[in-house]
């Protein structure tokens, strides 16, 4: 078994590489986390929104029957949707994944942030779904770097990530910035860039010089800065040629290259509330 590097956020070990499920229907959800726990992924992704916990869930158990893996050494990710920020409906909410996924997740996350109700009463009712021990730890997905500075002011527990997109395209410095200030990390979600980075000109060549493909380049590049990837597929070759990373190293030169890729329209997606704004990086 490959010893995998992982951020350490709170005495808490997360694997940089994880595998995401956003769009894999139940059944494909199911046979792509047994999958990608065979091939030795300990990180698994998913969320509320996705209507495949039940099916990440059966993936889990089948991996833990084959004897791949131990529910020990699996980091387990899920979100509270929007709709469920107020205080009761966030513990319900909390309450129904544990039971979809059949295991308490390690992470739970606040899947966007909102205006309604207030950071208070939702930041609250996070800290009590870990309290009552609904989850490990408690985090973000999606928050600009100020928003992410005042959850933290109003949260006891420490929120140990902030899931947001990130890729060669889309600088996002000031929120490793903020992850670090705030003693917590990032984690990446569309890290391959909705596929963009197969093509790239950049990626294949630096690539070549490894014996890599333009994906397993980007990939490398975010864990090596220490930002957790989370890239998700419905196919089991893909999922191998991800995980097939931990055998080379990028030098400064070829970072500094996949760094210069980044451009002011490199978001892909941006469903953020428009009473926010992403932090300024141009």
């Amino acid at each position: 078994m490959i010893d995998q590097p992982a951020v350490t956020v709170d005495g808490h070990a997360i694997p940089l590489l994880g595998f995401g499920t956003w769009m894999l229907e139940p059944p494909v959800a199911r046979r792509m986390v047994r999958e990608a726990l065979r091939i030795g992924y300990r990180h698994i992704d998913t969320a509320w929104i996705y209507e495949n916990e039940a099916g990440v869930g059966d993936g889990i158990r089948d991996a833990i029957e084959a004897g791949h893996v131990a529910r020990a050494d699996i980091w387990l990710t899920t979100k509270i949707w929007v709709k469920h920020f107020r205080h009761d409906a966030l513990l319900a909410q909390a309450r129904e994944s544990a039971t979809s996924l059949g295991f308490t997740p390690d992470l739970l996350l606040l899947h966007w942030p909102k205006t309604e109700p207030s950071f208070e009463e939702t930041l609250g009712a996070l800290n009590q779904a870990a309290a009552e021990g609904l989850t490990r730890t408690i985090g973000l997905s999606n928050f600009p770097s100020a928003e992410w500075r005042r959850a933290q002011a109003l949260s006891p527990a420490r929120l140990v990530t902030n899931q947001v997109e990130c890729h060669p395209y889309l600088k996002t410095l000031q929120l490793q910035a903020t992850a670090t200030k705030l003693g917590s990390s990032l984690t990446a979600w569309s890290p391959l860039a909705q596929g963009k980075v197969a093509g790239d000109p950049t990626l294949i060549e630096i690539g070549k010089a490894h014996g890599k493909t333009a994906a397993q380049v980007t990939l490398r590049w975010l864990i090596q800065q220490g930002i957790i990837a989370i890239p998700r597929t419905s196919k089991e070759s893909r999922a191998a040629e991800s995980f097939d990373i931990f055998d080379f190293t990028l030098t400064h030169e070829q970072m500094d290259r996949i760094h210069a890729l980044a451009r002011p329209d490199g978001r892909l997606g941006d469903w953020i509330d428009p009473a926010f704004h992403w932090d300024q990086e141009w």
